[in-house]
């Protein structure tokens, strides 16, 4: 269901943007980069949160880490990362797939500012070896993200 649920977004909402599965497994930010030829940096990377009592995804730089003092003061909590069985039953992705398109439940997105230095970003696309190619500020757009400054990059 996965990546048909991206696809059926995509096509409601974004017709000009496919799809890209590749034969091997791109479930880390080192094999995205690899597979699309992209540095690590451009691999948009969904990190499923929850902070208190809020579920909700986190789609930053593939280099970038969350700082918890960041996240704090911007979401008003400590962030916990969410088991593989969570993610699949919030997100209908599994992890390595996960995206902030076609999602099973609808959860609050944020967009680290850290994937505003590039022109075009590769995030994954609801399995662990599809991904999509597209400008930060479109991918915002398209999931209503709200842009926060959370992470730190390298």
């Amino acid at each position: 269901m996965t990546v048909e649920a991206v696809r059926a977004f995509l096509a409601a909402h974004a017709p000009d943007i496919s799809v890209v599965e590749l034969a091997a497994s791109t479930a880390t930010v080192e094999m995205a980069a690899k597979g699309h030829g992209v540095a690590p940096a451009q691999i948009a990377k969904t990190l499923s949160l929850r902070i208190k009592d809020r579920t909700l995804l986190i789609v930053t730089s593939g280099d970038a880490r969350l700082n918890n003092r960041k996240i704090k003061d911007v979401l008003g909590g400590k962030p916990r990362m969410l088991g593989a069985d969570e993610v699949v039953a919030l997100t209908g992705h599994p992890v390595g797939g996960v995206c902030p398109f076609g999602l099973a439940t609808p959860l609050p997105v944020y967009c680290d500012v850290s994937l505003k230095e590039f022109d075009e970003v590769v995030p994954a696309a609801g399995s662990v070896n599809s991904a999509l190619r597209i400008s930060p500020t479109r991918l915002a757009s398209l999931v209503d993200a709200e842009w926060v400054d959370v992470c730190d990059r390298g």
